[in-house]
């Protein structure tokens, strides 16, 4: 038999379902809570119970003459989060409490439940374990468990309205036996996994072409399209506990919606604590999808407006009760426009648990076992829809791993693969380089310049091919080095080559090359030619026969040189400069222009060390650590927007001196949901500001002859400001260009500004980076200045506070980098730089110690089987071969 309260509860629910309309009982609530009270009481054994009958009888008593009737809904909420949560008691009613207590005394204390001796009061950890347990088999939320009675209502915690099960921890992933399974059957189900989409049952022809502008074609691809985002449902928020600018999650009932100014929808919700009103703009289409009464979720900011909590434009949709009760943490994946969260998530799940007992395991168990990894199936399902957070960490750090071991393995495959065949043997004339160094540099080399080019020198005599990473920060000399490379090769009577990712940057080096060779004697007096496309068809050709002809020793361009026609009669050295923005398969296609040369590739963007060797396994690793004497500092300044009056000041200033100045945006155009610069608007507005001055305009949606021809005419002093957007990150030599300001610098990389910075200081003026944060963005220059004067601990700081602070606190892109991987994690440093794997779309965060332990395992599988032929790594072997193939380049 139901207890009183359990009754209540129930009669409740049902005057909240028929809307407050006090006709969930005969003669109303009043009335009927006036009868309750003396069953109630009699079942009643502590004072806190006494409590609340007391005071849903007086609650009930008025509900009658409430004359709003979302008044009474809010109301019936309250009183079932008091009797299902144990949300505390007003403190009229606890101040009740010793009259209760001295009134149970005086009957002789509490009473058993079936009138033996009183039950001992349980440990509050056991009434928390107690209600973990019953969390799974709930079918409502706002339930009620007879055992509560015997529970201190007031002395519990305050839990939100939905009691939904406590997440379990987890220390280590759980390990199941693996089906012994024939090699061809697992590739066989693994291949089903490059079906299309419309494989997967539910998916028809309309709800492929939805997926196709996510990007995801195959049933792999949206096996592995994991979650942007997670809402966890065990960590709500009341209305009522809102605060002003907090991003929040709360779970509220539709009360009322309407459509104001014939666009925006407003809409008013309640969750029993309180109203919060939501606003969309341009929502009015969101009305075919409420209804009064609807239970859903709101992710946004709240704010205070006119005594009301508001949400603008958060992200929403409506909650299955049944599944949310069996759930915590819900996925949130990209969505477009027609596909609804729900549908995909409901898709996702079938397909999930489809997969997750049948796809193949490439990695041995005895790894797994080693690092503590779980199975992939496992690990798969908990990215999807995690048991709690723990699962989700285990989850993500094997698939991690996973990426991390076959981008090595791979890497390490092709370096073998490259270094098969013989390169040709450069001796270094060490009595002829110096005599070629005092005549092209008037400066000494840098301690750390000589170290690298040691080991060019010990790897080009080996007869193994060079497969070397020069790394090194803004303005450290690389160039410097480029050029002594080139001349071995020459001084062996060798052809060599020089690649750089844009025209004007392949001419800045033709021009660099060309004033260090043209002083010198035999054998460094070579003859060299620019290849690029702003070429005509006979002046290239004529390129193509002087460098197939030997006639030409030092050939510097763009792609153009991979293309068909280029054949190189003795080519020994090839360089690339700029490798982050080559792949493997560009380096592969230069070398082919030789018989196996040596290879020399060069990044102005430094990666932490052991990132470094993650991505670009494949090869050996030189770093220049130290710049050049005399080389001055960018003094680097953060800027409020308010005070850019003054700022353009200070920029005219120095046009007037004959300098040039960069203006960088994050956006070419205005966007309407990105509030932050764009350079259109901002050429617009400079050209106004600098009316005595030759202001430019460059983006990326010009074609790269005009880009070309426009940085080329910049560094011709042919105009006095470039605004811009990230394209300014090509390092190109402008000595003039004194001063950078980077409009909307809170959304760039920390990487990113600090190469945005390297456009400038190239000269011998001093030189200036003036950094702008979005005022729309809650960026505190105080908070940052009390953070530098030891005021305030990094914790205190967001992400992008941290960036803009550690971009005036250093120039030195190393300390930089290392500050950038805290900050963003790999996934993020490096950007998506493996289209067909997504390998950084899951790689977030990752320690040093994890990126060496992925890199320990595959060395190790490496050396044992390089081949990977032995019957545990065959799978592996296969898999990578296929990951590999279906993404094609690597890097």
């Amino acid at each position: 038999m139901p207890s009183a309260l359990e009754t209540m509860v129930k009669i409740l629910k049902l005057e909240r379902e028929q809307g407050g309309k006090n006709s969930a009982v005969v003669g109303g609530l009043g009335a009927y809570a006036a009868g309750w009270q003396s069953d109630a009481r009699e079942q009643a054994r502590r004072a806190q119970h006494h409590i609340l009958i007391d005071e849903l009888v007086d609650a009930l008593a008025e509900y009658e003459s409430i004359p709003d009737l979302d008044e009474r809904i809010a109301r019936l909420s309250y009183l079932l989060d008091r009797i299902t949560n144990r949300a505390p008691a007003p403190q009229a009613y606890r101040d009740k409490l010793p009259e209760w207590e001295a009134k149970l005394e005086a009957q002789g204390g509490s009473r058993s439940r079936r009138g033996g001796a009183p039950a001992p009061p349980r440990p509050q950890s056991e009434r928390r374990s107690a209600r973990a347990g019953r969390g799974n088999s709930r079918k409502n939320f706002q339930t009620y468990d007879s055992a509560n009675w015997d529970e201190d209502f007031t002395g519990g915690p305050n839990r939100q309205r939905l009691d939904i099960p406590e997440m379990p921890a987890l220390n280590r992933p759980p390990r199941t036996t693996r089906p012994a399974r024939a090699l061809d059957e697992q590739l066989s189900e693994y291949q089903e996994l490059a079906e299309p989409t419309t494989a997967v049952k539910g998916i028809g022809k309309k709800f492929s072409e939805l997926l196709q502008q996510l990007d995801l074609h195959t049933v792999r691809d949206l096996l592995f399209s994991f979650p942007r985002d997670y809402r966890d449902y065990t960590a709500l928020k009341c209305i009522r506990d809102l605060e002003q600018d907090e991003t929040a999650t709360v779970i509220a009932t539709v009360q009322r919606f309407s459509v104001v100014g014939g666009k925006d929808l407003i809409l008013v919700v309640g969750d029993g604590t309180g109203k919060l009103s939501v606003r969309f703009f341009q929502g009015r289409f969101l009305t075919a999808r409420l209804r009064a009464g609807m239970l859903i979720m709101l992710y946004g900011k709240a704010r205070y407006f006119r005594d009301m909590v508001q949400m603008v434009n958060p992200e929403w949709e409506e909650l299955d009760l049944e599944n949310l009760s069996k759930i915590g943490i819900v996925p949130i994946y990209r969505l477009t426009k027609g596909l609804r969260a729900r549908h995909l998530r409901r898709t996702m799940k079938a397909l999930v648990e489809h997969w997750a007992e049948r796809i193949p395991d490439p990695i041995p168990t005895s790894v797994l076992e080693r690092n503590d990894l779980a199975d992939l199936g496992w690990a798969i399902r908990q990215t999807h829809f995690p048991a709690g957070w723990d699962h989700l960490g285990h989850a993500r750090r094997r698939l991690r791993f996973d990426k991390l071991l076959m981008l090595q393995l791979a890497l390490l495959g092709n370096r073998r693969e490259w270094q098969e065949a013989p390169g040709p043997q450069l001796a270094c004339d060490d009595a002829g380089l110096k005599t070629f160094m005092e005549a092209a540099f008037p400066f000494e080399l840098t301690q750390a310049q000589q170290r690298v080019f040691a080991d060019i020198c010990r790897d080009v005599a080996q007869p193994i091919p060079m497969n070397r990473l020069l790394q090194g920060d803004v303005g450290s000399g690389k160039t410097a080095v480029i050029i002594l490379a080139l001349a071995i090769a020459l001084g062996n009577g060798k052809q060599a080559t020089l690649m750089a990712p844009t025209g004007i940057l392949a001419e800045q080096h033709y021009r660099s090359v060309s004033a260090a060779f043209e002083e010198q004697d035999e054998p460094y007096k070579p003859v060299i030619a620019l290849l690029t496309s702003a070429l005509s068809t006979s002046e290239r050709e004529s390129v193509y026969r002087g460098i197939a002809d030997g006639s030409i020793d030092i050939v510097i361009g763009t792609h153009a040189l991979i293309q068909q026609g280029v054949g190189f009669q003795d080519l020994a050295l090839a360089v690339i400069d700029e490798q982050q923005r080559f792949g493997v398969d560009q380096r592969a296609a230069l070398r082919g222009k030789g018989q196996n040369p040596h290879l020399l590739v060069t990044t102005a963007t430094p990666f932490p060390r052991t990132l470094a060797l993650t991505v670009y396994a494949d090869l050996d690793l030189s770093t220049i650590d130290e710049k050049p004497p005399g080389r001055q500092s960018i003094l680097t300044k953060i800027i409020d927007p308010v005070a850019q009056e003054r700022l353009n000041g200070f920029v005219i200033a120095q046009l007037e001196q004959g300098r040039q100045a960069f203006f960088v945006h994050p956006l070419v155009e205005a966007s309407e949901t990105i509030e932050t610069a764009s350079a259109i608007e901002a050429y617009d507005r400079l050209r106004q500001v600098f009316f005595r001055f030759r202001v430019c305009l460059l983006h990326g949606r010009m074609s790269p002859a005009e880009k070309d021809e426009l940085m080329s005419a910049f560094a011709r002093k042919e105009y006095d400001v470039m605004v811009t957007t990230a394209i300014a990150e090509v390092g190109v030599d402008m000595p003039e260009a004194s001063v950078i300001v980077i409009d909307g610098a809170n959304r760039f990389g920390l990487a990113q500004l600090h190469q945005f910075r390297g456009r400038v200081g190239r000269g011998a003026h001093q030189s200036y980076c003036f950094l702008i944060p979005d005022s729309t963005e809650s960026i505190d220059i105080d908070r940052i200045r009390a953070y530098q004067n030891e005021e305030l601990d990094a914790d205190a700081l967001s992400a992008s506070e941290r960036r803009l602070a550690a971009m005036e606190e250093s120039d030195d892109g190393f300390v930089l980098a290392e500050r950038d991987l805290a900050l963003r994690g790999a996934g993020e440093l490096l950007g998506r730089r493996q289209s067909g794997l997504n390998l950084w779309q899951i790689l977030g965060s990752l320690s040093p110690d994890f990126i060496e332990m992925a890199q320990r395992e595959a060395r190790t599988l490496y050396e044992e089987d390089p081949d990977l032929s032995l019957p545990e790594h065959q799978l592996l072997a296969r898999y990578i071969a296929q990951v590999y193939a279906d993404s094609g380049d690597i890097s």
